[in-house]
């Protein structure tokens, strides 16, 4: 394959054909970039790409001051799927409080082309953990390098996959993170991808492998959340909102159940001494994987999700500018 660069100017230029107009919101005021972080990858060659948006002027007190703020990280990193950083009005809400949003597109994900999904540099089979450990690191570089946030002001989120990906991270690094959303989260590998009775099962050992093989079964038992959490792990993990859908044909309610009852048998010294970091569970009785269908439910659903995050991380008393 021989890669020729080409020119700007030789570029086609882009042209606004149309623009929607958002009530309320004054684009001059944001910012977003793209970037790239480091892996602790062995060959160091691997750039994890970073896409982050803010207020200008929240920016400017990092910037100028050295003051971090309230940062939210999200991720999915499977099945090859590329999460976009596009325009969301809901994300203005924590933007007009002072938070920066940032989307982490770690390996596993489709962004970088087939190989960023694929093995063995990828994040699939036997090397699913470079979704994990990307993820990772870049909450260490926001942290450490960029030092925008700090880990009391870091709140993690992932939805289903990303689920995984959000509780097999706060068991490897609990310390970064002051709470994590995880969304129909796919947290009981081992014993999910085992039991070939349940319909998408067969299907998912694409994915993830064969459990019924030794070498997936011990790879998944490394990462599996519910088999990870760290023993007596009193003040280390973040508060946790778990939320599921009874009718959920591709991640059983019980997942998040389960997780949720070993992560607070693991921290019941954290809640019998402080119970500023609780692990809740919500799940919905009328719901499948996608919860809502309409658009005004999903609305509540989001705002229940933020709510919580934004008590947890101080910011509940903050009014949006």
């Amino acid at each position: 394959i021989v890669r020729f660069p080409i020119p700007r100017a030789f570029l086609p230029r882009r042209t606004v054909l149309k623009e929607q107009v958002v009530p309320g919101y004054d684009k001059s005021q944001y910012a977003c970039e793209r970037t790239t972080v480091k892996s602790r990858d062995s060959t160091g060659s691997v750039d994890i790409p970073v896409s982050i948006v803010y207020r200008k002027d929240v920016m400017e007190r990092v910037e100028l001051s050295g003051e971090t703020v309230p940062a939210h990280l999200y991720g999915y990193g499977s099945y090859g799927a590329c999460m976009e950083a596009s325009f969301r009005n809901t994300r203005r809400t924590l933007l007009d409080r002072g938070m920066v949003y940032v989307i982490a597109h770690v390996r596993g994900g489709g962004e970088m082309g087939r190989n960023w999904y694929e093995a063995p540099h990828g994040a699939k089979y036997l090397c699913k953990k470079n979704t994990f450990n990307d993820f990772i690191d870049v909450a260490n570089w926001l942290i450490k390098d960029r030092n925008i946030t700090s880990p009391n002001q870091l709140s993690c989120e992932g939805r289903s996959a990303g689920g995984l990906l959000i509780g097999a991270a706060i068991n490897q690094a609990p310390e970064l993170f002051r709470m994590a959303l995880l969304g129909v989260p796919f947290v009981d590998v081992v014993c999910t991808m085992v039991d070939a009775s349940i319909p998408l099962t067969i299907v998912e050992w694409e994915e993830w492998g064969n459990p019924n093989e030794e070498k997936y079964f011990q790879y998944m038992m490394e990462y599996s959340p519910t088999n990870n959490i760290k023993k007596n792990a009193s003040g280390n993990y973040p508060a946790c909102l778990l939320t599921g859908g009874l009718h959920d044909p591709r991640v059983q309610y019980w997942e998040p159940a389960k997780y949720a009852a070993e992560l607070r048998y693991q921290t019941q010294a954290q809640a019998d001494n402080n119970n500023s970091r609780p692990t809740c569970v919500k799940i919905d009785m009328t719901a499948g994987h996608f919860s809502a269908s309409d658009r005004y439910k999903y609305l509540k659903e989001l705002a229940f999700d933020y709510a919580f995050l934004l008590d947890q991380l101080g910011l509940y008393d903050s009014k949006a500018k």
